[in-house]
């Protein structure tokens, strides 16, 4: 407990929590340290209430009180569950601050006595937070809002890397590893394309490279978005890589382009948009299956990945969720301090032996921006990835944690009614 002198308090006020965006194995994480900190700040903080499918549900009237749903101990169980408890949403506020949905919600705020609010997610929660704060400081509102970093594409920027990440990338090292070990088990020429997640940021495709045993192994092709990608040349470093193992792994980030900026899933599917207008991206595996198949006449085979990379809580890494904890704690207590418009970040002081810190960044220099990796860590012409990533890397998928296992020998998650 901080002392009573360090906090600029209000009167007595309740706070609310919301997830937005896509899950991860440790956004519960960051909701459990959000709420559990909540609760444990008896002397200054009432109700700890959350947003039901983020700001979208908390218009339509959709909220609960963790005393009530999560009570003693079995809150500890969101640590282990993997989605997003409150559910989700991909509502985007309006850009113009003098639309009648501001004083709606700050209107359902003050009905609430809603003194703080935490939301936790990506890019585009950020950008609910910094339009939330931005309007509070337009009405004089001392409601104090906090973003909580979350994403498996670790691209936020102004923090060294995201909740979230460190278990995705761990399942895709895993389940890369494993891949490599059933293709080797045939003499005969093969290649394995694995579609990886990553619109514009490959920070998940390039975790594939921890899979590797020693230098030269599988995979032996990584491509990400940050680069071109020309279908020609991947094919001859694919012909050349036989003469390394006939059996040839190669994974890709499902946003992988050519040089005018056309997806390679473009080439052969009708691409869709979401609600926030990017593209939803999906296919280039397959076609890149067909390509090899036939143009190179070899047996090839595609694999998605896709929302196994973000919802294994078997994978989940113990310094992953450690850390989402951690982060949703310290986001409580800066807005105890005072902090609005702020988001909890990441600081690396230390690689060997790996330390971080906590800090605060303002939310409107990271929303609508997106940290991608840096090119002096993408090597062969496009085709591999440095020793400079798996330093960075390697850290954040250590650790095993035991997940609870119920009478039918499967997980025991916890559940919202």
């Amino acid at each position: 407990m901080q002392l009573y002198s360090e906090y600029r308090i209000m009167e007595m006020k309740n706070m609310i929590v919301g997830q937005s965006g896509g899950p991860t194995a440790a956004i519960n994480s960051s909701l459990y340290g959000v709420a559990a900190e909540g609760l444990r700040q008896k002397e200054f903080i009432g109700r700890v209430y959350g947003m039901v499918n983020g700001i979208e549900g908390f218009l339509e009237g959709r909220i609960l009180d963790f005393e009530d749903v999560l009570p003693g101990n079995t809150l500890e169980g969101l640590k282990t569950t993997p989605g997003a408890y409150l559910g989700s949403c991909r509502y985007k506020l309006p850009e113009d601050l003098s639309d009648p949905v501001y004083p709606e919600l700050f209107a359902k705020f003050e009905e609430l006595q809603i003194g703080y609010v935490f939301y936790i997610g990506g890019n585009d929660s950020m950008d609910t937070v910094s339009k939330l704060s931005r309007y509070a400081a337009s009405v004089n509102s001392d409601i104090r809002f906090i973003g909580e970093p979350k994403t498996v594409d670790n691209d936020l920027v102004l923090t060294d890397h995201t909740p979230g990440f460190g278990s995705a990338a761990r399942y895709v090292a895993s389940t890369v590893r494993e891949i490599v070990i059933d293709a080797n088990v045939y003499e005969k020429r093969s290649v394995t394309i694995i579609e990886i997640m990553g619109r514009h940021a490959g920070w998940l495709t390039a975790a594939s490279a921890l899979a590797r045993k020693y230098k030269g192994d599988n995979p032996l092709l990584i491509y990400l978005p940050e680069t071109a990608f020309d279908q020609e040349a991947f094919l001859k470093k694919v012909e050349a890589c036989f003469d390394k193992n006939p059996n040839v792994i190669v994974c890709v980030s499902e946003g992988i382009h050519d040089d005018k900026g056309t997806f390679i899933c473009e080439y052969d599917n009708h691409v869709g948009t979401d609600t926030f207008g990017h593209k939803m991206l999906a296919g280039c595996g397959k076609y890149l299956e067909n390509l090899v198949r036939n143009r190179l006449g070899v047996k090839a085979r595609s694999v998605e990945l896709n929302v196994s990379q973000r919802c294994s809580a078997s994978m989940m890494s113990a310094a992953d969720q450690k850390e989402a904890v951690m982060a949703g704690e310290f986001g409580v207590r800066a807005a105890l301090r005072g902090y609005t418009g702020k988001m909890v970040a990441y600081k690396r002081t230390c690689n060997l032996p790996y330390a971080i810190t906590l800090g605060l960044e303002d939310v409107n220099e990271i929303c609508n921006k997106e940290k991608t990796v840096p090119l002096e860590w993408i090597t062969g012409d496009g085709s591999d990835i440095s020793d400079d990533f798996v330093i960075y890397a390697l850290p954040l998928i250590q650790g095993t944690v035991e997940i609870p296992m119920g009478t039918d020998g499967l997980p025991a998650f916890v559940y919202r009614k």
